[in-house]
């Protein structure tokens, strides 16, 4: 399939420039439409699902977009490294071979400054694009240092491209975005995801706190919207893996959320296991009150 030249818009490119990170954008966005553009060419078109667990799949579309993805950033800077959901973590490229890979996301810590590290997720909701919902993306992140730096979230079922640079704001479609909080919170619409067992009684207090609650099956988008306000806050206690929220959670945060572990610590943290995670993504103003609410 040809897939079309692509650009980054002006705004967000010049945010970039801004702290020397243009190039490192520029990927990031051209590889997330490519991806993206992949799979909307398969969507509904698929040959081949592969159960990974009795909840999770993985289609032949995972793997030919995070091949395309970490292809171009390997590309453009050979010498970083990567995570990524389907292949694992890379060592880096060593001379005259194939990078090293494990399943494990560790990374030694303290991070060093200079650790360049890109975490991916070629197709976030995979369960949602094998059945055909228009609810999935791509989320590719460039952390440095252990601090997540640059973002790119796109939904190509909506032609959606999120961004952010670290200090230089957010957007959507190159237009910057801001999250409004709303005054009160009980006229929130939250992306709320608790295990049933040992959250009922804070869901029911959070549920009863807020106006409504949804799911979307792709952790990803569903954090990359609070950062525009379209979800007033993202709660999941557990579950997450790096690559859900390392671009999502930027993102978020550039457009003027706060985001914290379910303990209120730091919510990025490159030490932590496959599914390890569990985030609070609200604004400033009503951020404390969701972590009493699960407390």
């Amino acid at each position: 399939m040809a897939l079309p030249d692509l650009h980054v818009s002006s705004a967000p490119e010049a945010a970039a420039r801004s702290v020397g990170l243009e190039a490192e954008l520029t990927v990031a966005l051209e590889a997330a439409r490519r991806a993206g553009a992949l799979q909307m060419d398969r969507y509904e078109r698929l040959e081949r699902i592969v159960h990974k667990s009795a909840h999770d799949v993985v289609t032949e579309v995972d793997t030919l977009s995070e091949e395309l993805i970490i292809g171009a950033i390997r590309a453009a800077f050979p010498s970083d490294v990567f995570l990524a959901e389907e292949s694992g973590h890379s060592g880096g490229p060593k001379p005259g071979g194939p990078a090293t890979t494990s399943p494990s996301p560790i990374v030694p810590m303290p991070v060093p400054a200079d650790h360049r590290i890109w975490v991916i997720d070629p197709l976030d909701g995979t369960v949602n694009y094998a059945n055909g919902i228009p609810v999935f993306c791509v989320s590719i992140g460039l952390v440095v240092g252990g601090r997540p730096t640059v973002a790119a979230v796109y939904d190509p079922a909506r032609d959606d491209l999120f961004s952010a640079v670290a200090g230089g704001g957010a957007f959507l479609n190159g237009q910057p975005i801001h999250h409004v909080a709303k005054e009160k919170m009980s006229d929130a619409v939250i992306s709320l995801a608790l295990p049933h067992q040992r959250f009922s009684r804070r869901e029911g207090r959070i549920q009863k706190a807020i106006r409504v609650s949804r799911v979307t099956g792709s952790a990803a988008l569903a954090l990359a919207y609070v950062g525009n306000g379209r979800f007033d806050a993202f709660i999941q206690a557990a579950g997450l893996s790096l690559w859900d929220i390392a671009a999502a959670g930027l993102i978020a945060i550039e457009g003027g959320a706060m985001i914290t572990d379910m303990a209120g610590g730091a919510w990025f943290d490159l030490s932590r296991g496959t599914r390890a995670t569990g985030i609070v993504a609200a604004p400033p103003i009503h951020h404390a009150a969701y972590l009493e609410l699960l407390r």
